[in-house]
């Protein structure tokens, strides 16, 4: 459709069915749904890492039909080799190295603005603004090999409503686990009333995310329940992004941390814990939660806690690079107390993680994108090797353990029979040079190619 068409058609369809329509017209023909009779597709891989932790396969065929994997063999073979494979398709990686779709456990899609910028951008744009984000964001995430993401907190349920555009085929972007918002109490991280005028206060704090006491704590799950959250997302410390000088130790209360658990548990919804300091870790695994995010003062205590309990520490090492990068380029994004804390981190980075390793804690793969920016999510990569783990855990991390967290373990994370068929594709070998992440070069998602830089068919952004 030639572009004066089209804007003479927006002018007429209202603008809801206008955003559709101009989101389908950007999204290349590789993302758009497929017509006609699903096919098989044989992929020849010249070396495969089909389980994470096990070690690494040689030359290796994968049958993928309708989306998942029917097997997986030695050595490349041709379509006769297996009863259900005629005429299939021949995607030859031979001289690439292939591997599960990686999976980002902390991402926050609908901005990767922060700082003044970033509270400027929540009381000037509206939904609709940021529903276009998230689609951009949720495809760049795509083209970096992430193939399913958990979105730990928007304001507006726009990842929801994006988590299910993307599973219905119409938007190209990774499977999304969402929290719908995250829960807080008041004064606490997440509270969207902080660092604005009281007369505004009422405008901003309509969603029903901040609770204080235990039964207000119990409605705010249910109300995230209701909404449709697969996981709930709560803080029991202060933020290094909160604008309020309350520091980042525990700032939730013994009772209510126990009853938000224990009422996201009886929904069957795992919890994710935003927690930064040492008191507010313990807090939260005595209350049991499922994962710990950020865990920067995580002490002896705590470790013991999630080694008993058997909690993911996810370590959100990324924050530190979009912090330098938007300080770079200005130097007064972020001010006051903000400033000082986000000096602190940038500094300490790293440590925990340090800690964590040879105490044996489970750590799964997250980013915190959205303070680093979408599609350098393989940037956590690096760090997390720079502070203790090898390559292999490190995309164990990303990928078994990752789909162990999220409580999809029987659908993704590796590349075995009857899973859904995510993988992508690099150049050379990532358990040698993990920095290879950062370059993928093929992404499969469903049995769908959604890039192959070979043949063009990278997806540019919107």
């Amino acid at each position: 459709m030639s572009r004066q068409r089209t804007n003479h058609a927006v002018r007429h369809i209202g603008p809801a069915l206008a955003a559709a329509m101009l989101l389908a017209i950007a999204t290349p023909a590789s993302a758009q749904a497929p017509s006609g009779k699903p096919s098989c597709s044989l992929l020849q891989a010249g070396r495969l890492l089909d389980r994470p932790g096990h070690a690494a396969r040689g030359a290796s065929t994968l049958l993928v039909c309708n989306g998942r994997i029917d097997a997986v063999r030695d050595g490349f073979v041709d379509a006769s080799a297996f009863p259900n494979a005629t005429g299939a398709i021949v995607i030859d990686l031979r001289d690439r190295f292939v591997l599960p779709g990686l999976i980002d456990s902390h991402v926050h899609l609908t901005s990767d603005k922060a700082g003044v910028e970033g509270q400027l951008e929540g009381i000037s744009k509206g939904v609709a603004d940021h529903a276009y984000e998230a689609a951009v964001n949720a495809r760049k995430t795509l083209q970096a090999g992430f193939t399913t993401v958990r979105n730990l907190g928007d304001e507006d349920g726009v990842t929801l409503a994006l988590r299910d555009a993307v599973a219905a085929g119409k938007l190209p972007g990774p499977r999304i686990v969402d929290a719908g918002m995250a829960i807080s109490a008041t004064a606490g991280h997440m509270d969207p009333t902080l660092g604005f005028r009281d007369e505004l206060h009422a405008a901003l704090d309509v969603h029903g995310n901040t609770c204080d006491g235990a039964e207000e704590c119990r409605k705010a799950v249910r109300r995230q329940v209701a909404r449709g959250a697969d996981v709930i997302k709560i803080a029991t410390t202060g933020g290094v992004n909160s604008r309020i000088g309350a520091g980042l130790g525990q700032q939730m209360f013994d009772d209510e941390a126990k009853a938000i658990v224990e009422t996201a548990h009886l929904y069957r919804k795992k919890v994710a814990v935003h927690a930064h300091g040492a008191d507010g870790i313990a807090l939260a695994l005595r209350a049991g939660a499922d994962s710990i995010e950020h865990g920067t003062l995580m002490d002896d205590a705590d470790i013991k806690l999630l080694r008993q309990t058997g909690a993911y520490y996810v370590p959100t090492l990324s924050t530190v690079n979009g912090y330098k990068e938007r300080l770079a380029k200005n130097p007064d994004a972020y001010t006051g107390e903000v400033l000082e804390k986000i000096q602190w981190r940038i500094g300490i980075t790293g440590k925990a993680l340090e800690r964590a390793v040879p105490a044996g804690v489970k750590i799964a793969f997250g980013t915190d994108a959205g303070v680093s920016l979408h599609g350098r999510n393989a940037d956590e990569f690096e760090l997390m090797v720079a502070h203790g783990m090898t390559p292999a855990t490190a995309i164990q991390a990303a990928t078994v353990n990752a789909a162990d967290l999220l409580g999809l373990a029987d659908q993704v994370g590796s590349l075995e029979a009857g899973k859904r068929a995510d993988l992508i594709a690099v150049s050379d070998d990532p358990l040698t040079d993990v920095t290879v992440l950062k370059r993928v070069e093929f992404v499969m998602k469903d049995g769908r190619v959604e890039k192959d830089v070979r043949v063009g068919a990278a997806a540019s952004a919107l």
